[in-house]
C-alpha cells in the first residue's frame, strides 16, 4: 500500500497523523507536537544511524539534550534512512526499517477514520471518528510515568541500560503478584527484588496485599498514591512545575520536578536514598562503596574485573581453590555485606567452627559473622554466591572470603583500599528524601486492644508487651546490621520547630544570615536550627533554592534534616554539632596537630565537592572558621553553604557581610574590588583559615607566630597551601582538589 508522507506546513507542526499518512526518519521537521507544545512525538537518534520513535519533552534541558519519556522499539533501533512510521488504512500504526520489516506495531484496526493524536499531556493515541481510543502510549510505558499516566498490573517500568544506551536494563517497577508495588533486579544471572526493604514483612512495610486493583498514579501536584497503601509528595509539593517518575539506569526510582529557571531536572523524591543497597549495581564477586564522587565498585580480594566497560558483568575469581582444606583461608572484610544466597544459618559457633563448616562445602564462598561475645548469639550465614555486596561503616556483621591461602597471606590492607571507580553511568550523588518509619503492625493493634479492656487483663497485657518488646527489639537489632535508619529530608511546621527549641529559647550562635537555636525534635534528634534573616522571596522559589541545598551530600558537608516554609518563616535545622565551630576551638588544647591537619583537609573536601562533584556548582562565598563545625570526632563539617541563595541580597546591609556575602578578613581581593567572583574566592577565604589553624589565632588580629611545640612538618605543609590560597592573582591560586591531593599526598607520604 503506497503511503503519503504527512503535509507539513513550514510554519506549523501537526499534532495528529492520519491515515494513509507516514512519518520519515529523515526528514527533520517529521514530528508531531501537542497542542500546548510541551511535548513532541517523532524520531530520535539513539546511536550510530540507530534512531527509535519516541515522546520527549520539546525544551531541551540540562546538557541541551531532550528527556524522553517513551520508545516505541528502544531495543530495535531502525536505520537513519528509509525508515518510516506509517498509519495504514486499515487502521494499523506500524514501524518499518529500511528493508521494510515490521519492527513495532500496535496491532489495531478500525473501519471508522481513525487519527494518531499527540495529547497534552504526553500520551500518544489512535483515536477512531467517534472518539473512542484504541491504542495509547499510556498503556505501555518503557522507563517513566507521566502525570495521571496510572501504573497497573499490565504494565511495568523498565530502566535503560545506561544513560547514555536506552535498551531495556536490569530494573524493573511493577506490581507483584502479592498486590505489593516493588523494585526489582533483574539480571542476566540472577533475579532479585531490593525495595521496599526486603528483610521485612509486608505490614512492616506499611503496605497492604488486599488491593486487587493493583492501580498506582502520579498526579500533577506531586503526589503518588498506590492501591498498596503507599504514597508519596514530593518536596516541591503544588501544582505548577512539570514533572516526571522515572526508573533510572542507577536502578533507583526518582521523581524530577522541573526548575523553570535553570532549565534543569531536580529531584523532588527518591526511592533509595542508600543506593548502595540497590541490588546488581557493581556484579557479583564486587562490592559497592561510597565516595566523594558518588558509588564506586571495588573487586572482591582475589577477584578481577571481568568486563572493564561494564561493572554489571562484575569479577571473576583469578584463582583455582584446592581440595585441601590445609591450603584454603579466609579474608576478613570488616563491615561488608553480601546480601541473599544464604545457604544456611547457623547458631552458637565460634569463627573456627564456621571456617571449619565452610571449608567442607566446595560450593561455599564465604560466610557472614555476627558476634555477640558472651550472649550465646553468634552465628554464621554461609555464602553460595557473592552477589549485592556493599561496604558501609554502621553494619556490624563482617564477611569472611574464602581464598587461596596465598592470595591471603599478600592481602593486608583494608577493604577501602581495594576500591576501583565505576564507569560514569554508575557514578550518582546521595540524596535524602524524607520516609517515615515502618511501624510494628502488631504493637499498634495490641496499643489499641489494651486501651478497650479492663483492669483484670492489665497483667496480661503486660505480659504480652514484654514478649513483643523482646521480639521486636532482637528484630531491631538485626535490622541495624543490614539497614542504616535514614531520617532524611522533611518539611517542618513553624510550631512543631518552636516546640523543638522551646521558643527558640538557647541560642547557640548568630551571624549575618541569621540565629542559630538548639532544639530536640519528637524523635529525640538534637538539631541546630537556623532562623534566617532577609529570605524575603516567594514559597516556590525558596523551596526550590533549599531542595537543591538539601541533596548536596559528602562527609565534610552539614547535613540538612529539613526547613520551614511557613509565612514569614523561614527556617533550616541542620544535625547538631556536639564540639561547635572552629572559632570556638582555634587556641584549644584539644586540638593537637594530627586533628588540626585532618580539620584542614576535611574542610577543603568538603569545598571541592561543592566546587566541582555535587550536580550543581555551589560556591560557599563565606568561609570561616564559625562556618566549619566539629562533630564528637572532631571532624570537621562545613556549614551555611549555599546560603546565599537563600537570603535577599538587596536587603538590609550588615556589617560582616558584603555586596554578595563574605566576612571581612576572609574576603578575596576580587570580591571587594567588585571583580567577578568565581570558585577561587572560597580557596582565598580557606588559605585565611589555614593559617589561623596554624596560629591558634585569628590571622586577622596580626598573629605571625606560633605558640608552643608543634609538629614541623605538617605546619610547612600547611603554611605552604595557606599561602598559595591567599595569593593576590585569583589565577595563581590552586582549585580546592588540588588542594586535596597537597594535603593527601603529604598524609601518604607520613
Amino acid at each position: 500500500m503506497l503511503l503519503s508522507s504527512v503535509p507539513f506546513a513550514s510554519s506549523t507542526v501537526p499534532h495528529s497523523l492520519t491515515k494513509g499518512y507516514s512519518l520519515v526518519v529523515e526528514s527533520q521537521n517529521h514530528f508531531l507536537l501537542s497542542p500546548n507544545g510541551l511535548f513532541s512525538a517523532g524520531f530520535q537518534s539513539v546511536g550510530d544511524n540507530a534512531y527509535c520513535f519516541a515522546i520527549w519533552f520539546t525544551e531541551p534541558f540540562q546538557n541541551g539534550n531532550h528527556t524522553m519519556v517513551w520508545m516505541a522499539n528502544r531495543d530495535q533501533p531502525v536505520n537513519g534512512k528509509l525508515s518510516t512510521l506509517s498509519l495504514l488504512r486499515n487502521g494499523n500504526l506500524v514501524l518499518t526499517d529500511a528493508g521494510q520489516l515490521t519492527i513495532w506495531s500496535t496491532n489495531t484496526g478500525s473501519v471508522s477514520v481513525v487519527q494518531l493524536q499527540l495529547q497534552n499531556n504526553g500520551n500518544l493515541v489512535l483515536i477512531t471518528s467517534e472518539g473512542f481510543t484504541i491504542w495509547q502510549s499510556f498503556h505501555s510505558p518503557t522507563d517513566t510515568l507521566l502525570p495521571n499516566q496510572p501504573l497497573t498490573r499490565e504494565t511495568v517500568l523498565i530502566s535503560s541500560r545506561s544513560q547514555t544506551n536506552y535498551s531495556s536494563g536490569f530494573y524493573k517497577f511493577y506490581f507483584d503478584n502479592d498486590n505489593v508495588l516493588r523494585l526489582g533486579f533483574d539480571g542476566l544471572q540472577i533475579s532479585s527484588v531490593y525495595w521496599p526493604t526486603p528483610w521485612l514483612s509486608i505490614f512492616q512495610n506499611e503496605r497492604s496485599p488486599y488491593n486487587p486493583n493493583r492501580t498506582a498514579i502520579l498526579d500533577e501536584s506531586g503526589r503518588f498514591r498506590s492501591s498498596d497503601d503507599f504514597q508519596f509528595r514530593a518536596t516541591d509539593f503544588g501544582v505548577g512545575p512539570q514533572r516526571r517518575l522515572t526508573i533510572d539506569a542507577d536502578g533507583n526510582l526518582r521523581l524530577y520536578s522541573l526548575d523553570e529557571r535553570r532549565r534543569s531536572w531536580v529531584v523532588s523524591w527518591q526511592a533509595m536514598a542508600q543506593p548502595c543497597q540497590i541490588h546488581g549495581v557493581c556484579g557479583p564477586n564486587s562490592m559497592c562503596t561510597y565516595g566523594p564522587h558518588g558509588r564506586n565498585c571495588a573487586c572482591v580480594p582475589g577477584y578481577k574485573l571481568k568486563n572493564h566497560t561494564d561493572w554489571s558483568y562484575g569479577c571473576e575469581p583469578e584463582f583455582n581453590l584446592s581440595s585441601n582444606k590445609d591450603e584454603t583461608g579466609f579474608i576478613h572484610l570488616p563491615t561488608v555485606e553480601f546480601y541473599g544466597h544464604d545457604s544456611g544459618l547457623v547458631k552458637n559457633y565460634t569463627l573456627k567452627s564456621c571456617e571449619d563448616e565452610c571449608l567442607k562445602f566446595p560450593n561455599c564462598k564465604g560466610f557472614q559473622y555476627k558476634s555477640n561475645s558472651g550472649k550465646g548469639q553468634n552465628a554464621c550465614y554461609f555464602k553460595t554466591l557473592l552477589w549485592n555486596g556493599y561496604h558501609s561503616p554502621s553494619f556490624e556483621l563482617s564477611m569472611y572470603i574464602k581464598l587461596p591461602k596465598s592470595i591471603v597471606s599478600s592481602y593486608n590492607k583494608p577493604v577501602q583500599q581495594f576500591i576501583l571507580d565505576c564507569s560514569a553511568q554508575l557514578n550518582m550523588q546521595l540524596y535524602r528524601p524524607y520516609k517515615k518509619s515502618p511501624e510494628n503492625g502488631i504493637v499498634k493493634f495490641a496499643l489499641r486492644f489494651a486501651c478497650g479492656i479492663g483492669g483484670v487483663e492489665i497483667m496480661l497485657i503486660m505480659l504480652v508487651w514484654c514478649f513483643l518488646y523482646r521480639t521486636q527489639t532482637k528484630s531491631h537489632a538485626a535490622m541495624q546490621v543490614y539497614h542504616q535508619v535514614d531520617y532524611g529530608f522533611k518539611r517542618f511546621t513553624y510550631a512543631a520547630l518552636k516546640k523543638a527549641s522551646k521558643n527558640f529559647r538557647e541560642e547557640i550562635g548568630r551571624g549575618g544570615g541569621g540565629v542559630v537555636y538548639k532544639g530536640t525534635l519528637s524523635d529525640n534528634r538534637v538539631v541546630a536550627i537556623k532562623r534566617l534573616n532577609g529570605a524575603k522571596q516567594g514559597e516556590a522559589e525558596f523551596l526550590a533554592e533549599v531542595s537543591t541545598i538539601g541533596r548536596l551530600n559528602h562527609m565534610n558537608l552539614i547535613e540538612m534534616w529539613g526547613y520551614c516554609a511557613e509565612g514569614k518563616h523561614r527556617l533550616l535545622v541542620y544535625e547538631y554539632m556536639e564540639h561547635g565551630s572552629l572559632a570556638e576551638n582555634l587556641n584549644a588544647n584539644t586540638l593537637d596537630w594530627e586533628k588540626r591537619f585532618n580539620i584542614a583537609l576535611g574542610t577543603a573536601k568538603g569545598l571541592a565537592y561543592l566546587h566541582e562533584e555535587c550536580l550543581e556548582w555551589v560556591l560557599h562565598c563565606d568561609v570561616k572558621p564559625h562556618n566549619i563545625l566539629l562533630d564528637s570526632n572532631y571532624q570537621p563539617k562545613v556549614s551555611d553553604f549555599g546560603l546565599s541563595k537563600l537570603l535577599n541580597r538587596s536587603g538590609d546591609n550588615n556589617s560582616s557581610f558584603s555586596r554578595i556575602r563574605g566576612t571581612r578578613g576572609y574576603m578575596a581581593p576580587e570580591l571587594v574590588s567588585n571583580l567577578p567572583v568565581t570558585s577561587k574566592v572560597d580557596v582565598y577565604s580557606f588559605g585565611v583559615v589555614v593559617l589561623e589553624i596554624v596560629a591558634k589565632e585569628r590571622a586577622t588580629t596580626g598573629v605571625d607566630t606560633i605558640n608552643g611545640n608543634c609538629d614541623k612538618g605538617k605546619v610547612e605543609i600547611l603554611v605552604g597551601v595557606a599561602l598559595r590560597c591567599v595569593e593576590e592573582d585569583k589565577n595563581a591560586r590552586p582549585t580546592m582538589s588540588q588542594v586535596v591531593e597537597m594535603l593527601l599526598r603529604h598524609q601518604n607520604d607520613n
